[in-house]
């Protein structure tokens, strides 16, 4: 395991979601944050919708699109599980034990929760 410290395991695993997120998705949200709470590391994306998908959302009958959206991002991530949840293990040094998500057709938000096998240890904060 590397010797970090919960920020800096943080700001890495939200580089590693952005860039999956680029490499995978075709686009990178305009933000990312992750947060590490005892087994639980809490990625929270925002401005992941593409223009297309914000016209579907708006659309006059917008709830099929939206559960359209909601559908084809639920099983794209699905599909990218195993890995996704490989980089935030190695990343910290603890196995994921599963992950979950939502996304937000108003908002653009999205949010990922990884439940892990362990806690995590890091190096104390340096002040």
């Amino acid at each position: 395991m590397k010797t970090m410290t919960r920020g800096e395991a943080e700001a890495e695993i939200s580089q590693a979601v952005v860039k999956f997120e680029r490499e995978y998705m075709g686009r990178g949200p305009e933000d990312a944050k992750a947060f590490i709470f005892e087994d639980i590391v809490f990625v929270r994306l925002r401005g992941v919708l593409t223009p297309a998908e914000k016209q579907l959302a708006k659309a006059e009958d917008s709830t099929a699109g939206r559960k359209l959206i909601k559908e084809v991002r639920q099983e794209l991530l699905e599909k990218a599980r195993v890995l996704l949840e490989r980089i935030v293990g190695d990343i910290i040094g603890v196995k994921t034990k599963s992950m979950h998500t939502d996304i937000s057709t108003t908002t653009g938000e999205r949010i990922i929760v990884f439940t892990l096998e362990g806690k995590p240890e890091f190096r104390n904060e340096q002040l």
